[in-house]
């Protein structure tokens, strides 16, 4: 097997929580990452799915560094991220992407479009102020967008048309890796339709590699070629598409794919409802963090943390009683 453009061993971060008053200390801990480790390979989508609050985005921000980690490794290509000079980051940089969940919130309202696409070339200088403009006009072509969007203001397009704008930014610096984080998450079901249809073609162009980030388990299962599923920061499950969807084992990923609509009105799935809410990520329970709110859980759950086991192929479960 070709070595893996991205490789992530044990990852962790946690955010301190520290006391008020005169002298404020370290009191605890946000364990938002907690050692997760896997694998993506060059032209393949990987997507992470789970919960809100199960530490999605955390991990996508952690692997590009707009967050340091707390422990674990990050490698690139064969490189190792933190253990880069920030000269040699700032290289790196243009071929790592990062795709926001809220595109408006992401672009400067007073920068018109075609300032805000273009300003990461002429920072990474990939290109001089004379041929930025025809740069950024092919990569908004390519993204669904007219030449007249140049000079507009982001509050004068839709929330479509600002994803694409978002995805313009990412691509323009010919990345290689693109994490899309939530992207389509805040928009209509048709146009989450056109995004992802431009995911897919961008990719076959390009030859892209995409983290793809997101609650929607019906999405991932049209953009992604395998995933992970993370539950209050750990890593659950992960398998190729088709086999997680035909064949998940892990008792939480039975319950998301069970909230998965079905199209065909004849047709039911059993719907498996998890009780109560998920445990703070400041004081998570022991042994197996999903336990607490597990239909199958037994004594050994709440005292041993369940390790990493391979079920065949490249289906990997964390679970005692699989």
């Amino acid at each position: 097997m070709n070595e893996p453009l991205v490789e992530v061993n044990r990852l962790k971060k946690y955010f301190p929580i520290t006391s008020t008053g005169l002298f404020t200390r370290t009191i605890g801990h946000v364990k938002a990452v907690d050692d997760i480790s896997f694998r993506i390979q060059r032209g393949e989508t990987f997507g992470l799915v789970g919960e809100s609050g199960s530490g999605k985005s955390t991990v996508g921000r952690t692997m590009i560094r707009l967050t340091d980690k707390t422990d674990g490794e990050v490698k690139f290509k064969g490189i190792d991220l933190y253990g880069t000079t920030r000269a040699e980051l700032r290289q790196l940089r243009p071929k790592m992407q990062l795709i926001f969940q809220d595109p408006y919130g992401s672009l400067n309202p007073r920068v018109r479009v075609g300032e805000a696409i273009g300003e990461a070339v002429i920072d990474h200088g990939l290109a001089t102020k004379g041929e930025i403009r025809d740069r950024v006009l092919e990569t908004l072509a390519l993204c669904g967008l007219s030449s007249y969007h140049y000079d507009k203001f982001p509050h004068e397009f839709s929330g479509g048309q600002r994803q694409r704008i978002g995805i313009a930014r990412a691509l323009i610096l010919q990345p290689e890796l693109i994490i899309a984080d939530e992207p389509v998450s805040a928009l209509d079901v048709s146009i989450q339709a056109q995004i992802i249809n431009l995911f897919h073609s961008l990719q076959q162009q390009r030859g892209l590699t995409y983290l793809f980030i997101s609650h929607d388990l019906s999405v991932v299962e049209h953009l992604c070629s395998r995933i992970g599923v993370m539950y209050l920061g750990s890593m659950m499950e992960t398998a190729s598409r088709d086999e997680l969807f035909r064949n998940p084992l892990h008792p939480y990923t039975k319950a998301l794919l069970s909230a998965v609509p079905i199209p065909i009105p004849k047709l039911k799935r059993e719907r498996i409802v998890l009780k109560g809410d998920m445990p703070s990520p400041a004081n998570p329970p022991s042994g197996c963090k999903f336990h607490t709110r597990c239909p199958i859980a037994k004594e050994q759950c709440s005292q041993e943390i369940p390790q990493f086991r391979h079920m065949g192929g490249d289906h990997y479960v964390a679970c005692h009683f699989v």
